[in-house]
């Protein structure tokens, strides 16, 4: 007589058991670190605005966060206002402050809005949020923090732009998922971000013209502000190619909104 545990229909059930079991245990697992996991993207989201906007860690060539036990109290001080602006075909159709828009969505923060999912509502032919956080700088300077997302070349890469109302960036930070380490992967390293402070989005003209970084640009040590333009890192074209579609489409997006700011002070 042949064992039963040699038999298909053993195998099939004892396959399907574990698969049960094993699923519920990666579900409790997930279920039970669900509050840490939404905890430590917050408090990272928290930590890449304070870099931009200069309040962070840095010694030396190393790009350094705040403390994480930091983070929130940093945040609540130096961001003095959450703004969501409604952008459709180009135009800020609505704006709400952090508290209306908590008021409309569960209580979420607009810190938390997913910049991704946004992209993809604007391709559909919807409204698009743009979260605008504004604040004082290390140095006491009032600047206005966007964060940008984009592809690489492998996979996504995103950021966070300071910039004043005269849309002249103040600080930047850039981070990837997947791009190759020691050429894509240097998006995230000082001496690229540090590049960008004190460049200017706009033409001489007031038109939205965006950073190219540029391979073989002439201004290697980057004196020059005002040519739009950012020394490319050596090996990484398609991930600087990257940087500059999602400066250029994205901070565009905010252009009306400084406009605005602008008119304000005139009037």
């Amino acid at each position: 007589m042949s064992n039963k545990t040699d038999s298909n229909l053993y195998t099939v059930l004892f396959a399907i058991l574990m698969v049960v079991i094993v699923g519920g245990l990666l579900a409790y697992t997930a279920s039970a670190l669900r509050p840490k996991i939404d905890n430590n993207e917050r408090i990272e989201k928290q930590q890449n605005i304070l870099y931009a906007m200069g309040i962070n860690e840095n010694e030396g060539s190393s790009a350094n966060f705040v403390a994480t036990t930091q983070a929130p109290e940093l945040f609540t001080k130096n961001v003095a206002e959450q703004l969501v602006l409604e952008s459709k075909g180009g135009k800020v159709v609505n704006t709400m402050t952090r508290e209306e828009f908590m008021k409309a969505n569960n209580g979420k923060e607009p810190y938390l809005i997913d910049i991704k999912k946004q992209k993809s509502n604007a391709k559909s032919g919807s409204s698009r949020l743009l979260p605008l956080f504004v604040g004082n700088s290390k140095e006491g300077k009032k600047v206005y923090v966007a964060p940008i997302y984009g592809k690489g070349l492998w996979d996504a890469i995103w950021g966070y732009v300071a910039l004043d109302e005269n849309m002249v960036v103040q600080g930047a930070y850039f981070d990837h998922k997947g791009e190759t380490p020691g050429l894509g992967a240097n998006i995230k390293q000082r001496f690229f971000m540090d590049d960008f402070e004190g460049e200017h989005l706009l033409a001489e003209n007031g038109d939205f013209k965006g950073i190219t970084i540029a391979k073989g640009n002439a201004d290697p040590k980057n004196e020059d502000k005002t040519d739009n333009e950012i020394d490319a890192i050596a090996g990484a074209t398609i991930t600087g190619d990257g940087v500059t579609a999602m400066i250029k489409s994205d901070l565009k997006l905010y252009k009306p909104y400084f406009d605005s700011l602008k008119s304000q002070k005139t009037n």
